[in-house]
């Protein structure tokens, strides 16, 4: 196995305080989580204002609701899986 440094990624999901999406981004970041344990290295949850609602990888952006409305977990799931772990399967989520 690699060194931790060198493998999985960080997910960080912006989310706007004013408009209560804790709830929301905690929900996706469960997701995500479960399904990328031994992948991801870290999950951060920032408060933001604005109606923001981001999902970032490796601080690049892979979501936002500003363009794209509010994602599914399978949409963000694939879009994670394919930046920090490419082979990955995700099941039923693939299909």
């Amino acid at each position: 196995m690699n060194d931790a440094s060198d493998v999985g990624g960080r997910v960080e999901i912006e989310y706007c305080t004013q408009c209560r999406w804790l709830p929301r981004a905690a929900w996706l970041a469960q997701e995500l989580l479960t399904t990328f344990e031994a992948e991801l290295t870290e999950l951060a949850l920032k408060p933001g204002t604005g109606g923001v609602f981001v999902v970032r990888v490796d601080d690049e952006v892979v979501w936002d609701r500003r363009e794209q409305g509010f994602p599914e977990p399978t949409a963000v799931k694939k879009l994670v899986r394919d930046r920090v772990a490419p082979g990955k399967s995700l099941g039923h989520s693939d299909r």
